[in-house]
């Protein structure tokens, strides 16, 4: 079963293995002063980011924050599941697209938006939308913003050292085979980087899966809306927002292709439906719930 620990787990290692990265290529270019120098870096960037995030998104993804009488059936749904929780209730915004989506976004509990497309609003039900907001709670209780955060600033910090230290290596006069790997190295280290990074948002993805069948106690509801979603998605329900957020949704608005082939995962934001859906399987089996 895939639990908290699992996701957990994975995620620290994913996290040390970008740090050791980062270490290496630091270490090797010039020692670790310099390591440490462009950790900082790409941590300052991102910190920023962290505390102005859900700005840029609401912007970014054209939300709109809106309030209980515009919105009274998102709201009491969202309401009811943080009182739940236990949890101040978060912000409610709408963004106006015919795909059916959601995500949240904000730096913790006290600070945080979720949102839903009106697409997601008209073709799901009472069920269904609980348990894609449960989802998007559970990427707020678990810090999900944090976590990307860490992961984002290590590996822009790989970026910039990858980039130094080509330069360094091209511009040099040295073209032995050491040299000659270095630069394999340097030039491997921000796409190894992006793959980790990659991978921490789907480990995500799938705790969040996992917090919202355990807080609605219906996984079947969830299987439902991504499945709807993945339909909508594939005959090319638009969604006009910015490529940078693709993370953030529940599903991938932008990839019409969504194969769970092993190779195409490791490229992606999110796991594919299918394999989510088996992982609410096995979450369901565990609670005593049977799905077909």
């Amino acid at each position: 079963m895939y639990g908290k620990f699992e996701a957990y787990a994975k995620t620290i290692s994913l996290l040390t293995i970008l740090t050791l990265i980062l270490v290496g290529i630091g270490y090797a270019i010039g020692g670790i002063s310099i390591a440490i120098y462009f950790l900082f870096l790409g941590l300052i960037l991102n910190l920023i980011m962290y505390f102005v995030s859900d700005k840029i998104v609401l912007a970014s993804s054209g939300a709109r924050i809106v309030n209980d009488k515009e919105a009274p059936r998102l709201h009491k749904i969202v309401g009811d599941l943080s009182n739940k929780i236990g949890i101040s209730k978060p912000k409610v915004a709408i963004v106006n697209a015919p795909q059916p989506n959601a995500f949240a976004t904000g730096r913790g509990p006290s600070h945080a938006v979720v949102a839903a497309t009106t697409g997601l609003l008209a073709m799901m039900n009472d069920d269904e939308i609980e348990a894609v907001m449960a989802h998007e709670l559970g990427h707020v209780i678990n810090r999900d913003v944090l976590v990307s955060t860490i992961a984002a600033g290590i590996a822009t910090a790989i970026t910039y050292i990858a980039y130094f230290a080509l330069f360094f290596l091209i511009g040099g006069r040295n073209n032995n085979n050491g040299a000659v790997l270095g630069l394999a190295a340097v030039i491997l280290a921000p796409f190894t980087a992006s793959l980790i990074q990659l991978a921490i948002s789907r480990t995500r993805e799938y705790l969040a899966d996992y917090t919202s069948a355990k807080i609605t106690m219906n996984p079947q509801a969830l299987i439902s809306a991504l499945t709807k979603i993945e339909n909508m998605i594939r005959r090319g329900a638009k969604l006009d927002a910015s490529q940078t957020t693709a993370s953030l949704w529940i599903a991938n608005p932008f990839k019409h292709d969504l194969s769970s082939d092993r190779i195409a995962e490791l490229f992606s934001t999110h796991p594919s439906t299918e394999n989510r859906i088996k992982r609410l399987k096995e979450i369901a089996r565990e609670m005593g719930i049977y799905i077909d």
